[in-house]
């Protein structure tokens, strides 16, 4: 109980002794363990207590190895410019009757292609997805802001100034991307 109070009033306290006495590997997957979002490699390895020279894919590639070898239910991914340990996602149906797994993002086919056009132009105004696409999208707009898919990342110097809409991280988590590079090509 000391030491867990001790960690939480000095987050890197006692990470010397602690990184000289455990493999690498533990002390990625720790910090992967309790990193509630997608972490950058370099945060991952300050968390580690790893020295700042450390490459990171190396080691996650050697942990999605033993996870792969031992069978496990997890594996990490690369997703939203950071790394994050998952479930395999055929576990799903049993971990949904395990516990209340919050719906899954469900998009009708407007909403899709707005959010489709936004994630390839941005950033981009209002008026230029509702030219695309042909019809309004004002609501739709509001719908993907509110699930947190998309967010206003700044203001036009039209007239008026309207707003410029971009993705979110959560959109990359949603979608598995990395980063927006890992959009599909265009036709």
């Amino acid at each position: 109980m000391d030491v867990a109070v001790a960690a939480a009033d000095e987050p890197f306290a006692g990470t010397e002794t602690v990184s000289a006495s455990l493999p690498p590997l533990s002390l990625l997957e720790a910090a992967l363990f309790l990193a509630k979002e997608p972490m950058p490699g370099r945060r991952l390895i300050q968390l580690a207590g790893l020295a700042e020279r450390t490459k990171i894919k190396p080691l996650i590639r050697q942990l999605n190895e033993q996870y792969h070898r031992d069978q496990s239910a997890f594996f990490v991914t690369e997703v939203a410019e950071g790394f994050q340990l998952r479930t395999r996602p055929e576990l799903a149906p049993w971990l949904a009757r395990m516990l209340e797994v919050p719906a899954a993002v469900r998009l009708s086919n407007p909403a899709m292609e707005t959010l489709t056009v936004i994630a390839y132009r941005q950033p981009v105004l209002r008026a230029d997805v509702e030219r695309i696409r042909g019809v309004q999208c004002g609501e739709l707009i509001r719908q993907l802001l509110d699930q947190n898919l998309i967010k206003i990342v700044g203001r036009s110097d039209e007239l008026g100034r309207p707003f410029l809409y971009g993705t979110t991280k959560k959109f990359l988590q949603v979608f598995g991307l990395a980063n927006l590079d890992d959009l599909p090509v265009l036709p």
